[in-house]
């Protein structure tokens, strides 16, 4: 098996047995103490105007980029020095530490185990630790609905995206991915702070997740049909409200999941103690319940190994025809 292939798959075995587990040290983590740094330090000697914010958050999105990069590169290549099969193992963790197909499950049905308690503040507790948002006013409906958007969204950006790029380029190019996504997540921000320091970051963010996103947003209307869900509807809601979001890209993958389960998701939400109108995403044919995480999280699965037999069926046909594989 060509081992781009055997590594995306193996990968992708070893995040569905083990998951994130919090104590192990974890790449992402190592990235974001990067960004936190480089961003104080950057702040420090670059002058506070809108010039200055802007190429201090430029130097540090191309500063956090290589030297993921050239890291992994060079572990990957070190390690392959010293015998080929330690480098491949090396390759299929730093493949699996990528992705966040089971944590994204457990951090969800943490959400799913409060509520079915009635454990409102636990649950609100919970989902705080998956989404951004503020938690403290949230209903059991407004709690599951967050944990279901969480999962769907990020279905997007913590699995298929990752897959799509370690497909397309190995496990360095698949690094560069995740570390452009964890900018956005932390300097992305359209606030006081982050408005001109963290333009290059999102713009970019939005740039690799284009293709992934539309790719998502399909999978997942196919998932719906395996999942005994309304494929029909998901598709519908998906082409009419794929593009209710800021962000270009958050909501493909959301609409076809509110299409899925005929819900309605999205809407206002507050950050930070400040109510943001947003618009809603799919139409309430049923109200949103507790056992629709679970169904999401289903759905979520059912989409991640599809992208996984296509992405890898689609490099197989291509190594094939350049009389590679």
């Amino acid at each position: 098996m060509e081992s781009i292939i055997l590594i995306t798959v193996c990968g992708f075995l070893l995040d569905l047995i083990l998951g994130d587990p919090h104590h192990w040290p974890h790449p992402v983590r190592a990235i974001g103490t990067m960004i936190s740094k480089g961003e104080q330090y950057v702040r420090t000697h670059l002058p506070k105007t809108k010039k200055g914010e802007r190429l201090g958050g430029s130097l540090l999105v191309v500063g956090v980029v290589g030297i993921t990069f050239l890291v992994t590169y060079t572990v990957i290549t070190l390690a392959q020095g010293v015998h080929p099969l330690l480098g491949l193992l090396i390759e299929v963790i730093l493949a699996y530490q990528l992705l966040a197909t089971k944590s994204l499950k457990d951090e969800s049905m943490k959400v799913y185990e409060a509520l079915k308690k009635h454990d409102l503040e636990g649950a609100r507790y919970a989902v705080s630790m998956i989404v951004g948002r503020d938690t403290a006013s949230l209903d059991e409906q407004g709690v599951a609905k967050a944990a279901i958007e969480t999962v769907a969204e990020n279905t997007s950006d913590g699995i298929i995206g990752p897959l799509f790029y370690l497909v397309l380029g190995g496990v360095p190019v698949a690094y560069m991915y995740k570390a452009i996504n964890t900018l956005d997540s932390m300097i992305g921000y359209q606030n006081a702070k982050y408005q001109y320091f963290g333009t290059v970051g999102a713009k970019l963010d939005d740039v690799v997740n284009y293709i992934p996103a539309r790719i998502s947003g399909y999978l997942m209307i196919l998932a719906s049909g395996l999942c005994s869900m309304n494929l029909k509807n998901a598709y519908t809601i998906y082409k009419r409200d794929r593009y209710n979001h800021k962000s270009p890209n958050s909501a493909h993958t959301e609409a076809a999941c509110a299409g899925a389960l005929e819900i309605q998701l999205a809407g206002d939400a507050y950050y930070f103690g400040k109510r943001h109108a947003k618009p809603t995403i799919g139409d309430p044919i049923r109200p949103v319940e507790t056992e629709d995480i679970r169904r999401t999280n289903h759905l979520m699965y059912a989409t991640c190994i599809l992208g996984l037999i296509f992405f890898v069926t689609i490099r197989a046909l291509v190594l094939w025809m350049l009389g590679i594989l």
